[in-house]
C-alpha cells in the first residue's frame, strides 16, 4: 500500500486569510493601505470589515489552505 504524502499549508494565504466554522474563506478588503484622507468616514468603516471571497478563487484558496 503506497503512503500518501502530507500536504503543507501555504503560510502566506494562511496570513491573508480566514476560514469559518461553515468552511467560508474571508478575505480583508482592499482600498485601505493610503489615500485614506479623501474617502468618506462610511467608506473607512466599511472597509474594516471582512469580505466573503466566492467562486473559483475561494476554491483555490482552499486548495493551498488543504480544506
Amino acid at each position: 500500500m503506497a503512503k500518501s504524502y502530507k500536504r503543507k499549508t501555504r503560510k502566506g494565504a494562511a496570513k491573508r486569510f480566514k476560514v469559518t466554522a461553515t468552511g467560508k474563506i474571508l478575505r480583508r478588503t482592499q482600498n485601505m493601505r493610503h489615500l485614506r484622507a479623501n474617502k468618506s468616514k462610511k467608506a473607512r468603516r466599511n472597509y474594516r470589515r471582512l469580505t466573503q471571497l466566492k467562486g473559483g478563487m475561494a476554491k483555490k484558496v482552499k486548495k493551498m489552505l488543504n480544506i
